[in-house]
Protein backbone atom coordinates (compact mmCIF):
# COMPACT_ATOMS: atom_id res chain seq x y z
CA UNK A 1 0.00 0.00 0.00
CA UNK A 2 1.60 3.33 -1.16
CA UNK A 3 1.73 6.44 1.28
CA UNK A 4 -1.77 8.25 -0.45
CA UNK A 5 -3.34 4.98 0.10
CA UNK A 6 -2.15 4.71 4.14
CA UNK A 7 -3.00 8.71 4.32
CA UNK A 8 -6.80 7.59 2.75
CA UNK A 9 -7.18 4.83 5.08
CA UNK A 10 -6.16 6.52 8.47
CA UNK A 11 -8.40 9.39 7.71
CA UNK A 12 -11.42 7.27 7.12
CA UNK A 13 -10.67 5.64 10.40
CA UNK A 14 -10.50 8.56 12.30
CA UNK A 15 -14.07 9.57 10.96
CA UNK A 16 -15.58 5.97 11.41
CA UNK A 17 -13.92 6.64 14.98
CA UNK A 18 -15.43 10.07 15.78
CA UNK A 19 -18.71 9.18 14.12
CA UNK A 20 -19.19 6.32 16.97
CA UNK A 21 -17.71 8.46 19.69
CA UNK A 22 -20.66 11.10 19.25
CA UNK A 23 -23.78 9.32 17.84
CA UNK A 24 -26.52 11.25 16.84
CA UNK A 25 -29.37 11.99 19.42
CA UNK A 26 -33.09 10.23 18.22
CA UNK A 27 -34.94 13.76 18.71
CA UNK A 28 -38.31 13.59 20.48
CA UNK A 29 -40.12 15.76 17.84
CA UNK A 30 -39.35 16.83 14.30
CA UNK A 31 -38.39 20.24 13.39
CA UNK A 32 -42.09 20.55 11.88
CA UNK A 33 -43.79 19.47 15.26
CA UNK A 34 -41.84 22.11 17.37
CA UNK A 35 -42.99 25.55 18.12
CA UNK A 36 -41.51 27.96 15.03
CA UNK A 37 -39.54 30.53 16.48
CA UNK A 38 -39.97 33.39 13.59
CA UNK A 39 -43.50 33.50 14.36
CA UNK A 40 -43.00 35.09 18.16
CA UNK A 41 -39.00 35.24 18.07
CA UNK A 42 -38.83 39.18 18.38
CA UNK A 43 -35.90 40.17 14.72
CA UNK A 44 -32.79 40.67 15.71
CA UNK A 45 -31.97 44.62 16.90
CA UNK A 46 -31.82 46.91 13.72
CA UNK A 47 -28.33 48.56 13.71
CA UNK A 48 -29.78 51.99 14.58
CA UNK A 49 -31.18 50.45 17.76
CA UNK A 50 -30.26 50.86 21.60
CA UNK A 51 -30.31 47.24 21.62
CA UNK A 52 -27.95 46.87 18.88
CA UNK A 53 -25.85 49.78 21.14
CA UNK A 54 -25.84 47.18 23.63
CA UNK A 55 -24.52 44.13 21.45
CA UNK A 56 -21.32 46.59 20.44
CA UNK A 57 -20.55 47.38 23.92
CA UNK A 58 -20.73 43.44 24.61
CA UNK A 59 -18.44 43.01 21.77
CA UNK A 60 -16.27 44.99 22.85
CA UNK A 61 -16.41 43.70 26.40
CA UNK A 62 -15.93 40.08 24.79
CA UNK A 63 -12.78 41.54 23.58
CA UNK A 64 -11.52 42.60 26.64
CA UNK A 65 -12.48 39.24 28.28
CA UNK A 66 -9.84 37.39 26.13
CA UNK A 67 -7.08 39.09 27.84
CA UNK A 68 -7.99 37.04 31.06
CA UNK A 69 -5.96 33.92 30.13
CA UNK A 70 -8.66 31.41 31.80
CA UNK A 71 -11.55 32.59 30.57
CA UNK A 72 -10.36 33.07 26.94
CA UNK A 73 -9.51 29.41 27.41
CA UNK A 74 -12.79 28.38 28.68
CA UNK A 75 -13.84 30.55 25.69
CA UNK A 76 -12.10 28.05 22.79
CA UNK A 77 -12.86 24.69 24.14
CA UNK A 78 -16.62 25.95 24.23
CA UNK A 79 -16.28 26.75 20.81
CA UNK A 80 -15.75 23.46 20.02
CA UNK A 81 -19.80 22.16 18.96
CA UNK A 82 -20.10 18.59 20.86
CA UNK A 83 -22.02 17.13 23.72
CA UNK A 84 -19.08 15.12 24.46
CA UNK A 85 -17.36 19.30 25.13
CA UNK A 86 -20.53 19.95 27.22
CA UNK A 87 -19.87 16.80 29.20
CA UNK A 88 -16.50 17.34 30.11
CA UNK A 89 -17.02 21.29 30.31
CA UNK A 90 -20.21 20.71 32.71
CA UNK A 91 -19.00 17.74 35.20
CA UNK A 92 -17.80 19.40 37.85
CA UNK A 93 -21.00 21.66 38.30
CA UNK A 94 -22.93 18.61 37.59
CA UNK A 95 -20.97 16.65 40.09
CA UNK A 96 -20.89 13.56 38.00
CA UNK A 97 -18.46 12.36 35.14
CA UNK A 98 -21.32 11.50 32.35
CA UNK A 99 -20.28 8.72 29.74
CA UNK A 100 -22.08 6.55 27.01
CA UNK A 101 -20.90 3.68 29.21
CA UNK A 102 -21.25 4.65 32.65
CA UNK A 103 -24.61 6.40 32.84
CA UNK A 104 -26.02 5.18 29.78
CA UNK A 105 -29.69 6.49 30.78
CA UNK A 106 -28.55 9.83 31.37
CA UNK A 107 -26.31 10.03 28.30
CA UNK A 108 -29.40 9.07 26.31
CA UNK A 109 -31.67 11.99 27.77
CA UNK A 110 -29.20 14.76 27.19
CA UNK A 111 -28.19 13.21 23.87
CA UNK A 112 -31.42 13.04 22.41
CA UNK A 113 -32.71 16.31 24.31
CA UNK A 114 -29.86 18.67 23.06
CA UNK A 115 -30.82 16.83 19.54
CA UNK A 116 -34.56 18.00 19.79
CA UNK A 117 -33.51 21.31 21.03
CA UNK A 118 -31.04 22.23 18.03
CA UNK A 119 -34.03 21.69 15.49
CA UNK A 120 -35.63 24.67 16.91
CA UNK A 121 -33.32 27.25 16.43
CA UNK A 122 -33.12 26.41 12.12
CA UNK A 123 -36.15 28.33 11.15
CA UNK A 124 -35.11 31.79 12.33
CA UNK A 125 -31.43 30.89 11.56
CA UNK A 126 -32.02 30.80 8.04
CA UNK A 127 -34.84 33.65 8.05
CA UNK A 128 -32.49 36.49 9.46
CA UNK A 129 -29.17 35.08 8.78
CA UNK A 130 -27.77 37.90 10.28
CA UNK A 131 -24.29 38.68 10.05
CA UNK A 132 -21.45 37.54 12.86
CA UNK A 133 -19.78 40.13 14.30
CA UNK A 134 -16.40 38.65 13.32
CA UNK A 135 -17.66 39.32 9.76
CA UNK A 136 -18.86 43.50 10.95
CA UNK A 137 -15.14 44.20 12.12
CA UNK A 138 -13.65 42.30 9.24
CA UNK A 139 -11.45 40.49 12.26
CA UNK A 140 -10.99 36.85 12.71
CA UNK A 141 -12.47 35.46 15.98
CA UNK A 142 -10.99 33.52 18.98
CA UNK A 143 -11.38 30.39 17.70
CA UNK A 144 -10.64 31.30 13.72
CA UNK A 145 -10.66 27.25 12.71
CA UNK A 146 -14.49 27.62 12.61
CA UNK A 147 -14.62 31.21 10.96
CA UNK A 148 -14.95 30.13 7.22
CA UNK A 149 -17.89 27.71 7.92
CA UNK A 150 -19.43 30.27 10.28
CA UNK A 151 -19.73 32.97 7.50
CA UNK A 152 -22.40 30.83 5.45
CA UNK A 153 -23.96 30.14 8.71
CA UNK A 154 -26.91 32.80 10.55
CA UNK A 155 -25.95 34.17 13.51
CA UNK A 156 -29.15 34.28 15.26
CA UNK A 157 -30.01 32.96 17.46
CA UNK A 158 -26.88 31.14 18.88
CA UNK A 159 -26.85 27.54 17.75
CA UNK A 160 -24.05 26.97 20.77
CA UNK A 161 -25.88 28.73 23.38
CA UNK A 162 -29.07 26.47 22.11
CA UNK A 163 -26.95 22.93 23.19
CA UNK A 164 -25.85 24.60 26.41
CA UNK A 165 -28.81 25.59 27.88
CA UNK A 166 -31.02 23.03 26.80
CA UNK A 167 -28.13 20.64 28.63
CA UNK A 168 -28.02 22.86 31.49
CA UNK A 169 -31.75 22.47 32.26
CA UNK A 170 -31.76 19.30 31.22
CA UNK A 171 -29.07 18.23 33.84
CA UNK A 172 -30.85 20.79 36.28
CA UNK A 173 -33.79 18.24 35.98
CA UNK A 174 -31.75 15.33 36.78
CA UNK A 175 -29.47 16.27 39.61
CA UNK A 176 -31.75 19.70 41.29
CA UNK A 177 -29.29 19.75 44.15
CA UNK A 178 -26.30 21.30 41.77
CA UNK A 179 -28.96 23.73 39.98
CA UNK A 180 -26.75 26.52 40.97
CA UNK A 181 -23.79 25.40 39.80
CA UNK A 182 -25.28 23.95 36.52
CA UNK A 183 -26.91 27.06 35.52
CA UNK A 184 -24.09 29.04 36.66
CA UNK A 185 -21.98 27.07 33.83
CA UNK A 186 -24.57 26.70 31.18
CA UNK A 187 -24.85 30.85 31.88
CA UNK A 188 -20.79 30.81 30.89
CA UNK A 189 -21.14 29.02 27.98
CA UNK A 190 -23.22 31.65 26.31
CA UNK A 191 -21.38 34.15 27.18
CA UNK A 192 -18.17 32.41 25.54
CA UNK A 193 -19.81 33.16 22.02
CA UNK A 194 -19.59 36.62 23.18
CA UNK A 195 -15.99 36.47 24.09
CA UNK A 196 -15.11 34.66 21.26
CA UNK A 197 -16.27 36.85 18.37
CA UNK A 198 -18.72 34.34 16.69
CA UNK A 199 -21.80 36.12 18.49
CA UNK A 200 -24.11 39.26 19.13
CA UNK A 201 -25.31 39.14 23.07
CA UNK A 202 -28.33 39.44 21.18
CA UNK A 203 -28.04 35.95 19.70
CA UNK A 204 -26.73 34.27 22.73
CA UNK A 205 -30.12 35.47 24.99
CA UNK A 206 -32.13 34.37 22.16
CA UNK A 207 -30.88 31.05 22.32
CA UNK A 208 -31.71 31.21 25.94
CA UNK A 209 -34.86 31.72 24.87
CA UNK A 210 -35.22 29.07 22.18
CA UNK A 211 -33.62 26.44 24.32
CA UNK A 212 -35.94 27.26 27.12
CA UNK A 213 -38.94 26.82 24.70
CA UNK A 214 -37.36 23.62 23.44
CA UNK A 215 -37.52 22.15 26.90
CA UNK A 216 -40.78 22.84 27.74
CA UNK A 217 -41.60 21.43 24.79
CA UNK A 218 -39.81 18.06 25.85
CA UNK A 219 -42.38 17.66 28.93
CA UNK A 220 -45.22 16.88 26.64
CA UNK A 221 -43.61 13.87 25.20
CA UNK A 222 -44.35 10.73 26.75
CA UNK A 223 -40.74 9.23 25.48
CA UNK A 224 -38.93 12.15 26.98
CA UNK A 225 -40.84 11.92 30.35
CA UNK A 226 -39.48 8.14 30.88
CA UNK A 227 -36.15 8.47 29.37
CA UNK A 228 -35.55 11.42 32.09
CA UNK A 229 -37.48 9.20 34.49
CA UNK A 230 -34.42 6.13 33.93
CA UNK A 231 -31.98 9.59 34.07
CA UNK A 232 -33.02 10.53 37.85
CA UNK A 233 -33.43 6.97 38.87
CA UNK A 234 -29.94 6.04 37.38
CA UNK A 235 -28.72 9.08 38.96
CA UNK A 236 -29.94 8.44 42.14
CA UNK A 237 -28.44 4.83 42.51
CA UNK A 238 -25.29 6.20 41.40
CA UNK A 239 -25.11 9.01 43.76
CA UNK A 240 -25.57 6.66 46.96
CA UNK A 241 -23.00 4.16 45.91
CA UNK A 242 -20.71 6.99 46.26
CA UNK A 243 -21.52 7.57 49.13
CA UNK A 244 -21.13 4.26 50.65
Amino acid sequence: MNKKSWWMLTVILCYGLTLHAQPKGEAYFTKEEMPDMVKFLPAPPDSTSVDFARDLHRYFWGKEMRNHPERAAMAKRDAVFSLETILTEYEEAFGMKITQEGTPEIYKVLLDGTETAQKIGSNPKRYYMRRRPFMRFNEPTLYPQDDDELRHNGSYPSGHTILGWSAALLMMEINPARANEIMARGYQYGESRVIVGAHWQSDVDAGRLVASVAYAKMHTSDAFLKQMAKARKEFQRLSEKAKK
